[in-house]
């Protein structure tokens, strides 16, 4: 309302006046002050009848009050009564912990008031000899003046602190007990409330607890580091580790095929895999492996781990034990010997290798498991723990159908086997196509793989329906030779047009179709339009050029740059696998064209209808124009369709696929 401070005048009106619509005497009758100034009366007389009528008075001084005043004001004792605050806010809360506790009695469950040291301040203003100034002065004599020295004063403005004691109102938080496990952070929700916010892999409980599942079916060996370069302390915290992650994803009734080795310069199976059908059992084991800090020769252990890790006998004789093999690789050690060949002699008997260590072995991990993302690095020691549900992902990643690998595709792999890439650079192409396969599922109702290779023409290493199995697969690229000659892109994907995609050779109608070009960016030139061909035909190119070309030329065949991916370095490959895998996961999940390629032989024309579609043929006939009509052949009865005319579903339709090329052959 602005105007001068009056305290005294408030405090004579409200005596007078009473407090408006109050109740009766058993009901306390609080009076609260709050100021930032002197009164211009005394107030010393309406403070005393405020006190004999059992008026309880709170003084809040906001900024810079005058604390004799408020003192006066205050009722008994004056440390509960008497308040500072910086702001109004402060005051509300201030007096919201006060009253809850000597007036109220309403403080919330478990909370208690507290005092705590504090200072109040106030603003006064002084006087202060600034010096002394000659000055004129009066004289006894008429007509003259008298000069002399006189003091100058001037006022001046001092902020003087008070300790005092403070009051506030403490309660416990939510959160105090740090009731969110592994990693989660606590979100208070009132005062006795909260909710855990967990990070990915614990999110099935309230409280972030373990509860993550191996329920994939895998046989797994632990492989640790029990050199002397991890030392004892390492050794101890790749057991907890090991310990921890088994605790939190094998239930008491889990099957479980888990085993464990440990290796220095000799390699120890001490738990055997399937050993122990019970987790009781098998931390008891655990506990009891030993260091021995020896050399670290990784290389050996992975030839071992190959060649008598996974050594197991089938429950019935005629059954073969086809799980997934995954070999977890935990080391902290640069190793001694070459570890190169023996990773790849342990992916050539199709071991799934994953790498755990320290953020300085990363580059011998990924060696290691020829994958960054089979590798796991981490940066302190509780940072490992926290890489617990990252490593059931990618063991359980392996033989589970998840995302790309249960979807139905058609996959053909390009290579440029000429000279400009050369044999060295060959051999890298020839890896990465054969880790990609790893992430597919290989049969003949999910994906079918086939490998062209080209110089200056197109030879088909294997079609779609030749290999039904991962295996046969891997086996087969690993015996693709290189050809030396000059490059022509254009050839190979027009043999993948006209000789690969093509019903007669193993593809399946209503099923997404994709071809990966690897390439060094040479004899691209004339490979626009047979991309385009094959785009229009509803089959996708990705384009994957490693070294230097030009982008324009590289772009006009990919037809977009989601589909174009361009590497420094053939060692560079093996870091864009991922991104790879997935465009091309996104394409096995789109719509399909039933029609697109014409899945028609013989010049039939596709007639696409709600879900299916058939073929019109002419001079042809059965569901795709595959037979011949010879003359003389007796007219049909008109009671029965035309064969040319059958409609088929894509399920219909895939197995009809099969029976015809099974009896091609």
């Amino acid at each position: 309302r602005g105007g001068s401070t009056d305290t005294s005048r408030a405090l004579k009106y409200i005596l007078h006046k009473g407090f408006p619509g109050g109740r009766n005497s058993s009901v306390p009758e609080v009076l609260i002050i709050i100021s930032d100034g002197k009164s211009q009366g005394s107030t010393a007389m309406p403070a005393m009848q405020m006190k004999e009528r059992h008026i309880i008075v709170f003084a809040v001084g906001i900024k810079f009050p005058r604390w004799e005043e408020l003192h006066v004001l205050a009722s008994e004792p004056p440390e509960r009564h008497l308040l500072f605050a910086g702001d109004a806010d402060d005051a509300a809360n201030g007096l919201y912990s006060t009253l809850s506790d000597p007036v109220c009695t309403a403080t919330a469950p478990g909370c208690k008031v507290e005092s705590h040291p504090c200072e109040r301040r106030t603003l006064e203003t002084v006087k202060e000899l600034a010096g002394n100034y000659v000055c004129w002065k009066g004289s006894k004599q008429p007509n003259t003046v008298q000069a002399s020295l006189c003091p100058f004063i001037r006022w001046k403005r001092v902020l003087i602190k008070h300790p005092s004691r403070c009051f506030r109102t403490v309660c416990p938080d939510p959160c105090d007990s740090q009731p969110c496990q592994n990693g989660g952070t606590c979100i208070p929700e009132g005062l006795d409330r909260y909710h855990c916010l967990c990070v990915l892999g614990y999110t099935a409980d309230v409280h972030c607890a373990a509860k993550l599942s191996l329920e994939c079916s895998v046989d797994l060996l632990f492989v640790m580091d029990s050199s002397a370069g991890v030392t004892l302390e390492g050794f101890l915290r790749f057991k907890a580790f090991l310990k921890r992650f088994l605790q939190a994803v094998l239930g008491q009734d889990s099957p479980m095929s888990v085993g464990v080795a440990q290796y220095d310069d000799d390699v120890k199976i001490p738990i055997e895999l399937g050993q122990h059908k019970d987790a009781f059992s098998l931390m008891k084991n655990i506990d009891a492996l030993n260091f021995s800090g020896g050399r670290t020769l990784t290389g050996r252990a992975l030839q071992y781990i190959a060649q008598h890790g996974f050594r197991s006998t089938p429950v019935f004789a005629d059954v073969q034990d086809d799980l997934p093999r995954v070999v977890v690789l935990l080391t902290d050690s640069k190793s001694q010997d070459s570890v190169a060949e023996a990773a790849k002699y342990a992916k050539d008997q199709n071991l799934f290798l994953i790498g755990v260590g320290s953020s300085f072995m990363r580059a011998e991990l990924t060696t290691v498991t020829g994958n960054p993302q089979q590798t796991i690095v981490y940066s302190d020691p509780q940072d490992l723990f926290n890489r617990i549900p990252e490593l059931q992902r990618k063991i359980c990643s392996v033989g589970s159908p998840e995302g790309c690998q249960a979807q139905s595709l058609d996959l053909a792999f390009a290579v440029d086997a000429s000279s400009g890439v050369g044999l060295e650079n060959f051999v890298h192409l020839r890896r990465f196509v054969r880790s990609s396969c790893l992430h597919f599922v290989i049969n003949r109702d999910v994906t079918q793989i086939a490998l062209v290779i080209y110089g200056s023409k197109a030879h088909t290493v294997f079609a779609l329906d030749t290999h039904t199995s991962s295996s046969a697969v891997l086996q087969a690229i690993d015996q693709v030779p290189f050809l030396g000659d000059s490059a022509s892109a254009g050839s190979a994907l027009l043999h993948v047009y006209s000789d690969v995609m093509t019903v007669q050779k193993g593809a399946r109608p209503g099923v997404n179709k994709v071809v990966v070009l690897l390439t060094n960016g040479g004899g691209m030139q004339d490979a626009a339009a047979p991309a385009q061909q094959l785009r229009h035909n509803g089959i996708l190119v990705f384009v994957v050029v490693i070294g230097d070309a030009e982008r324009d030329m590289l772009l006009r065949v990919a037809g977009s740059p989601s589909y174009l991916v361009h590497i420094s370095s053939y060692e560079d490959l093996q870091y864009y696998q991922g991104l790879i895998i997935e465009r091309i996961c996104e394409e096995a999940r789109s719509p399909v064209n039933l029609c697109k390629p014409n899945p028609c032989m013989n010049q039939g024309v596709c007639i696409l209808g709600p879900g299916s579609y058939r073929c019109e043929c002419h001079g042809w006939e059965g569901p795709h124009c595959e037979t011949r009509v010879l003359r003389g052949d007796a007219p049909r009865s008109p009671a029965l369709p035309p064969r040319s005319h059958v409609q088929w579903s894509p399920r219909g339709l895939q197995h009809f696929s099969r029976a015809l090329q099974h009896s091609k052959r």
